[in-house]
């Protein structure tokens, strides 16, 4: 990757990190998961809001923690607003892959979400990526309500 390149997606990740979208509380959720990775301290408390047939209709997130972790779920959020289930998780499996196989050509249905590619370089920042995916897939498993995920192992 030319060094542009790279310092392209490090403004975007600073930038998403500074500035995150969807941040703030969504009062009206129908679910509501708490995510946090002890071993860094990120925390991600995400809203989610369905519509009549099941797609996500609004998506929000707070929360603190490293650059990766809030460029992640900002870049989360706008991508996952007015998906299906289906759409949501097909994105989780293609963004954890991204983030974890070297040998994987990131889709270009990710879109933004591919300047988080050099997660993969640094395994132990693997966890802050995907903490706020975590808590989304948390989030259509659960359906409604309040959970909690955690990125150590139970």
């Amino acid at each position: 990757m030319s060094p542009e390149i790279e310092e392209l997606y490090q403004e975007v990740i600073l930038d998403h990190s500074r500035r995150p979208r969807n941040f703030g509380d969504l009062p009206d959720a129908a679910v509501r998961v708490h995510g946090d990775n002890p071993a860094c301290g990120d925390e991600i408390h995400l809203s989610v809001k369905f519509d009549g047939g099941g797609s996500l209709h609004d998506i929000k997130f707070t929360g603190h923690g490293c650059a990766i972790s809030q460029a992640s779920a900002s870049l989360m959020t706008m991508k996952l607003k007015g998906k299906s289930r289906a759409e949501v998780m097909e994105m989780l499996d293609a963004f954890h892959n991204l983030v974890t196989d070297a040998t994987n050509e990131a889709p270009k249905t990710l879109g933004d979400l591919r300047v988080m590619k050099g997660v993969r370089n640094f395994p132990q920042r693997v966890k802050c990526a995907m903490l706020a995916w975590r808590a989304v897939e948390q989030a259509l498993e659960q359906g409604a309500g309040e959970a909690t995920v955690s990125t150590e192992p139970t």
